[in-house]
């Protein structure tokens, strides 16, 4: 068998920024049919070695080397174009000249040239074999929603720009693709397609990206960056979870073992002065080693937030009818709902059909042009934006805290310090006297989030909060939504996230229209899936081919085990409020009214535990014990 063909070494490289040492003589290749994800913590140098790779930052040792002859297709987190190039010609930019060819026949086309030039333009495709590339440009432009090839880039939003840069790598077709946090700012669908088409990429993949679902799908081997140094595990997200548990329980069991050593060699060192004459030095050298690997901690603090939450009162907000347009375009038409407490609202929808919009309304950020919205007197909210915070860049983050606050509250009227409160939002004591300006794009975010907690919101928006936030923070912060007393509503392109943390959408279907949709993410889009299939349809089944095995399910997969671990945790508290409405039909109430909302409530109630045990018992079957 031959070996692997190798597409990128990476030869001990460090990096370092005054004494801050991001990493040290990190060594790896990638090979073609690789699909590498390189996971980090925020401000662990990730980004810094990525710019390395593409040659925007050099390195203090180390050196970087691509296989002669392959060509690099690099989308970076913030693509820039000129403002006046059209869309057409940004994606097929470049020297190739099969794509110089279909420019040049598209533009032709476009403005009407004489016949004799069309002729021209139509042989130029011809001798170039490039006519499966024309269409391949009106394939791609379609798949990214870009429906205006002839816009100037000028008037376009981040996410038809990010969309232009993405069409423009795929048309180049090339060996090795370098994607920095590729699925920001992309519509949900986009990125469904953007996963099927990488999966099947035929090269080699280098990525940056914290969406777990797109780590699952399509990377094949997941590099992590920690304690300045690189973990590999060869597999997708969640074969690295759980490799990583494994290594940590290893690392664990080993710190034990040297601790009890480090134990009898500090008695050993600690005997009186005679004692110590004869000491050997390979002996003494030995305890410092132990010393540095106990002392060692490692760091997967956890965001634990435990702000004080206001009290919700019965009223919280109202949206009667409510309108919104801008010019022609409606973006809200007649649109009611009554928030009510635990509500968990995911706001989900292509870019610019109006969820952003929505939700500065809520806050009165917004006029309404019809309808209206009332606001409880206990409503505090809490509203993290797309586009974050502004910060002095010349402050230190723990005086940016202190300006707020000197001590915090928390939800059993104990006080913190501001030092306190970062270092539960991961800031080390050291990283909280570093300038604004010397912070990573998910540290500014992480110190966003936390400015707004301190106001102790009791209804918190959230716009896009995955986007910059690595996969630990991602985590912990969950963890905390996932108790958060409070409403919450979330605009997210993460459907993770979305998975995770809410139970009902707002589903955005454009021209004004907003479907309530009663259920997660997950079960939405299998729904929607579902009802995009013909009603009946004819299978001719071949007869089993002799000797040939049938391809049987043996576990579920990633998506599966999620589903199924929100069932085992959703199914209970169905059941639990089952029992609770069963209750009040016992106890022999006269309400008429509330008993004809209780049985309404009982139907609904029953068909969901029906549907959902039934999925339950289907994904059972294939559960690992």
């Amino acid at each position: 068998m031959s070996e692997p063909t190798n597409f990128l070494s990476v030869q001990n490289l460090s990096k370092s920024f005054g004494i801050r040492t991001l990493f040290t003589e990190l060594t790896f290749g990638i090979a073609l049919g690789e699909r590498v994800a390189l996971i980090a913590k925020n401000g662990t140098g990730k980004t810094s070695l990525f710019k390395i790779i593409t040659g925007a930052d050099a390195p203090d040792t180390g050196e970087v080397v691509f296989r002669n002859g392959i060509k690099l297709g690099y989308l970076s987190q913030d693509p820039q174009f000129d403002e006046e190039t059209q869309v057409i010609d940004a994606v097929l930019q470049g020297t190739d000249p099969a794509l110089e060819a279909v420019r040049n026949y598209e533009h032709i086309l476009r403005y009407h040239e004489t016949p004799e030039e069309l002729q021209r333009a139509i042989d130029l495709v011809e001798h170039n074999n490039a006519w499966n590339i024309e269409a391949q440009v009106k394939e791609v432009l379609g798949k990214l929603k870009l429906e205006d090839p002839y816009a100037k880039m000028g008037s376009l939003s981040g996410g038809q720009v990010k969309r232009v840069a993405l069409a423009q790598i795929i048309l180049a077709n090339p060996d090795f693709l370098l994607l920095d946090e590729p699925t920001n700012h992309l519509d949900v669908d986009i990125i469904e397609w953007l996963e099927k088409y990488l999966s099947s990429f035929s090269g080699a993949i280098f990525m940056i990206t914290h969406d777990r679902y797109f780590l699952e799908a399509v990377c094949n081997t997941i590099l992590e960056m920690e304690d300045n140094r690189l973990y590999k595990y060869e597999g997708n997200f969640s074969y690295y979870l759980e490799k990583k548990q494994e290594r940590l329980q290893q690392q664990d069991a080993n710190k034990q073992r040297m601790a009890n050593r480090y134990r009898r060699e500090l008695e050993w060192v600690r005997q009186t002065p005679a004692a110590r004459t004869g000491k050997s030095k390979s002996r003494l050298d030995s305890f410092k080693e132990i010393k540095a690997f106990v002392k060692q901690r490692r760091d997967n603090a956890e965001l634990q937030l435990e702000i004080n939450t206001q009290r919700l009162g019965g009223k919280i907000i109202e949206c009667h009818r409510l309108k919104k347009a801008f010019g022609a375009k409606p973006i809200v038409n007649n649109f009611s709902y009554v928030f009510k407490r635990g509500d968990r609202i995911g706001l989900v929808g292509d870019n610019g059909v109006g969820k952003s919009t929505f939700i500065k309304m809520l806050q009165g950020l917004e006029p309404v042009d019809g309808g209206k919205i009332i606001k409880g007197e206990t409503v505090k909210i809490g509203y993290y934006a797309q586009d974050g915070l502004s910060f002095k860049e010349d402050k230190r983050v723990i005086d940016i805290v202190k300006d707020v606050a000197e001590f915090i509250t928390l939800t059993k009227g104990q006080k913190i310090s501001a030092s306190q409160l970062l270092e539960r939002f991961m800031f080390s004591r050291e990283e909280q006297y570093n300038y604004v300006r010397k912070l990573s794009g998910g540290e500014r975010r992480r110190l966003y989030l936390l400015m707004i907690l301190m106001s102790n919101p009791n209804v918190l928006i959230l716009d896009e909060p995955t986007n910059d936030l690595d996969i630990l923070t991602l985590t912990t912060l969950e963890e905390f939504l996932e108790d958060y007393p409070g409403i919450l509503l979330i605009v997210s392109h993460d459907r993770y996230f979305l998975d995770k943390l809410t139970n009902h959408l707002f589903v955005f279907e454009g021209a004004g229209e907003i479907k309530d949709y009663n259920g997660s993410y997950l079960e939405y889009r299998v729904e929607k899936e579902w009802q995009a299939q013909p009603e009946e349809v004819e299978i001719d089944i071949p007869k089993k081919q002799k000797g040939k095995k049938e391809k049987v399910k043996t576990k579920l997969n990633f998506n599966e085990k999620f589903e199924f671990e929100e069932l085992s945790k959703t199914l209970p508290k169905l059941e639990a409020r089952k029992a609770e409405i069963t209750a009040f039909f016992e106890s022999g109430s006269t309400d008429a009214e509330k008993l004809q909302k209780m049985s309404a409530e009982m139907q609904a109630l029953q068909s969901e535990l029906d549907e959902k045990e039934m999925r339950w018992l289907e994904l059972s079957e294939f559960a690992e014990e």
